[in-house]
């Protein structure tokens, strides 16, 4: 390799947006975890990325070379996402929430406004030509949205931690609330130490006004390039005397749902993650199926499926994970919403909503 080559690569995975590791204080309360082993944070249950399966037949290298150069055909939709534009500047301090692509969700509850792993890039990568966003998907941007209270990060993947996104909201973001590791990120890229809150699975934090967050586990892992599980994961619950919301995060199908079902005695609401699955990696990605079990596990009266609609990260068809959970969730004990990408969800009305992605 030549020296100009070499440089080229350093510069390139030193950029801003890859991050870097935890150090000092950071990493001092990273080894005090009971989730954290030597170099790496671990599930409850320790389970491997990619399954060692002679009939799946997949590895990381094959499955790479499949999403970079493999037949995409289905795989992005043949015309524009339908979506609905809802001015969020607009909308005063009322409880309702949104979904707003992928596994980005804004919330409003107890008059706090949450934003949740918000990527509005055209491209969910730290390589400008790979995961690009469905045309249509991305009508959002900083510009419309009012102050963010909260903006709530579940782990340090590209397609949930967007470095172009969050430099765009920085002036508007008073609080980073993230899993232990994460908040490495933020203060690399300008963010005050005391505006991030970082902290390990089962964490309460009180908000005021009746609002507590709880950063919960989830069934997955972590790392922005070579380096795996450096920084934690996790999912989100809301709550408020008026509500409980959830949020999945990315991750698996395990007991720690029916364990967060039990403590919290069930969801009003719940962003389930469904879609980007795999057999080969279906240890840390939910399967439609899964995904209704789990929704059934944590006792959620609705659930609004996340993690599809807008990037193609694994070799399902675009619109296969909607379909099949709409099939797996016949006679189930929840509602299934299917909103559009900035539909607005009326905690205080009855809604139906279109089958948007049976185009």
């Amino acid at each position: 390799m030549s020296l100009a080559a070499g440089g080229g690569i350093f510069y390139y995975v030193n950029r801003p947006e890859f991050g870097r590791l935890p150090t000092g204080s950071r990493l001092e309360k990273i080894l005090a975890s009971p989730h954290y082993f030597n170099d790496h944070f671990e599930c409850l249950t320790p389970v491997k990325v990619m399954a060692e399966d002679v009939e799946v037949k997949e590895n990381r290298l094959s499955a790479w070379w499949k999403f970079l150069f493999g037949d995409k055909t289905g795989l992005v939709p043949p015309m524009p996402i339908p979506t609905v534009k809802t001015d969020l500047k607009a909308l005063g301090d009322k409880d309702c929430a949104i979904w707003l692509g992928h596994s980005t969700i804004y919330l409003q509850l107890a008059g706090k406004k949450i934003l949740i792993d918000p990527v509005f890039s055209s491209y969910a990568s730290p390589i400008f030509f790979v995961n690009r966003a469905f045309e249509g998907s991305n009508i959002y941007s900083a510009d419309d949205f009012p102050a963010i209270d909260i903006l709530a990060i579940t782990h340090d993947h590209w397609d949930h931690l967007d470095y172009p996104t969050i430099i765009s909201l920085k002036s508007k973001i008073k609080t980073v609330l993230c899993p232990l590791g994460v908040g490495e990120y933020f203060e690399q890229w300008g963010f005050d130490a005391d505006k991030v809150i970082e902290e390990d699975w089962d964490a309460v934090i009180d908000f005021g006004h009746g609002l507590t967050a709880h950063i919960l586990p989830s069934q997955h892992f972590s790392g922005r390039m070579l380096t795996q599980n450096p920084t934690e994961w996790c999912a989100f619950a809301f709550v408020t005397p008026k509500r409980k919301i959830f949020c999945s995060g990315d991750g698996g199908y395990s007991n720690h749902f029916h364990d967060i079902g039990k403590k919290f005695g069930g969801f009003d609401l719940a962003f389930m993650e469904n879609g980007q699955y795999n057999r080969a990696w279906h240890a840390i990605h939910l399967l439609p199926n899964e995904t209704a079990q789990a929704s059934e596990d944590i006792q959620a009266a609705k659930i609004v499926p996340i993690h599809a609609g807008k990037f193609a990260l694994a070799r399902h068809m675009w619109n296969e994970p909607y379909k099949s959970l709409l099939a797996e969730s016949a006679d189930r004990n929840y509602e299934l919403l299917t909103p559009r990408i900035g539909e607005l969800i009326n905690f205080d009305a009855e809604q139906s909503f279109e089958l948007w992605f049976d185009i």
